[in-house]
């Protein structure tokens, strides 16, 4: 009896010990919160997302443009996920999602300085840390590489890396701390469940900009400038479709209900965008095109997403009818009418689709699921801060962007020679071409 006494009281003593070990230290206590079903369901979302650029954009850009450019449009794409990977984990993530100031965050994750196997991030407590920024990664490399869409087919690929990387430091960062990262926008209570505006809107609106600055194609709107290989583009559309289930339905940041209602929402936004669009085509051209399909398609799913985790499912079909009208509108009508050569419809659908969900997310925002109510709950104050949200996107990427383009010009010519274009990117920019 006397050696069971005491060999309780070490086990007591040691539990008191481990108690006050663990009181002590917030880093393990924290790593108590980490949930094996979230954790699983983001490494998930994570692949997913970063299999929206490669092969996902990849493959949708490139079966758009002509076949002396189909390498080079792969190319900006590949190097945007090697770049802009390298970027955030130097100072990107840091910048973006550490620290809780207005403009901009800490460098205290410099380098991911400080980031154990057990530290979480306070966004996203139920995952470590490290899946939290490798997910946030995946943002901010397709953001990046859907700006390229806009000067494909001329843009010099030098160039090209010189803007990307100001681009990402200059444009998305500060947006991505304003909006999810504890910045002024989020502050002020601004809806962006996905990236209606840290990137579609910012994308759109960088790619406008990035159009007009380089101006059109040579033979825009005399020559056959028609897509070499829209099966493709096709297959590249159904990546992106799936891995938008990542991208819309791991913003929730957990295995839960929010997850599943966002990733209904979002696939019938894209239904419903690509039976809009088709059905605009066959009233005004009596046949629906396969590329108008999956541009609606694209234009819903981009839609949808500032909204997705604030809506119902039945929302998702109303935004993404919007989406197919709204952006069809915009790549066609506005296009011609303003005259400028944005290759890929980068605006049109992103830009425009952004600003358009961003603007519904008010609308139809539901406390009983995103815990915000919008314009038809009787928040009509909801409406004006979701426009406070696109204006200040709308100036800050468009003028930043601008900006960038200049100073990169000082460096190295942003366009090839009319005689590198007019042999192809491939072979000009990397020596290689399709046979």
């Amino acid at each position: 009896m006397g050696a069971l006494s005491s060999r309780a009281a070490k086990l007591a003593a040691l539990s008191i010990l481990a108690l006050n070990f663990l009181q002590a230290s917030p880093a393990l206590a924290e790593a108590s919160t980490v949930n094996a079903a979230d954790t699983a369901w983001m490494i998930v979302a994570t692949a997913l997302v970063l299999m929206m650029t490669i092969p996902g954009l990849a493959l949708f850009y490139s079966g758009m443009v002509r076949k002396k450019n189909v390498l080079a449009t792969m190319a900006q794409s590949l190097s945007a996920v090697a770049i802009i990977s390298i970027l955030w984990v130097m100072f990107g993530y840091s910048l973006a999602f550490v620290g809780d100031g207005p403009w901009i965050g800490t460098l205290d994750r410099w380098f991911l300085a400080g980031m154990t196997m057990d530290s979480v991030n306070p966004a996203a407590k139920t995952i470590p840390e490290a899946l939290f920024m490798l997910y946030q990664m995946t943002f901010a490399i397709i953001t990046v590489a859907l700006v390229a869409g806009a000067v494909a087919d001329r843009m010099r690929f030098s160039a090209y890396l010189l803007f990307s990387i100001g681009w990402f430091t200059f444009v998305y960062v500060p947006l991505a701390h304003w909006v999810w990262g504890g910045g002024f926008l989020a502050t002020m209570g601004v809806l962006d469940f996905a990236g209606g505006l840290v990137v579609h809107l910012s994308a759109g609106i960088g790619g406008l900009v990035a159009a007009k600055v380089m101006g059109r194609r040579h033979g825009y709107g005399s020559e056959n400038l028609s897509p070499f290989d829209l099966s493709l583009a096709v297959i590249g559309t159904g990546l992106l479709w799936v891995g938008w289930f990542g991208f819309n339905g791991g913003s929730a940041l957990a295995a839960n209900s929010r997850a599943v209602m966002a990733i209904t929402a979002t696939h019938l936004a894209a239904c419903a965008g690509a039976l809009t669009w088709g059905a605009i085509e066959w009233a005004t051209r009596r046949k629906p095109s396969v590329l108008g399909m999956i541009s609606g398609a694209v234009a819903g799913l981009g839609t949808i997403t500032p909204a997705s985790g604030f809506v119902s499912p039945w929302h998702g079909i109303v935004i993404g009818m919007v989406a197919g009208l709204v952006c069809f509108w915009a790549c066609t009508w506005l296009k011609h009418r303003f005259n400028y050569d944005d290759s890929l419809d980068v605006f049109g659908v992103h830009g425009v689709g952004g600003m358009t969900g961003t603007l519904l997310a008010g609308v139809f925002a539901t406390s009983a699921i995103g815990g915000t109510a919008g314009l038809l709950e009787e928040n009509p104050r909801q409406m004006l801060l979701q426009l406070y949200g696109i204006a200040t996107t709308l100036v800050w990427s468009g003028g930043v962007t601008y900006v960038l383009l200049k100073l990169v010009s000082a460096f190295v010519p942003l366009r090839v020679s009319m005689q590198q274009e007019l042999e192809g990117l491939d072979i000009s920019q990397h020596g290689e071409a399709l046979q």
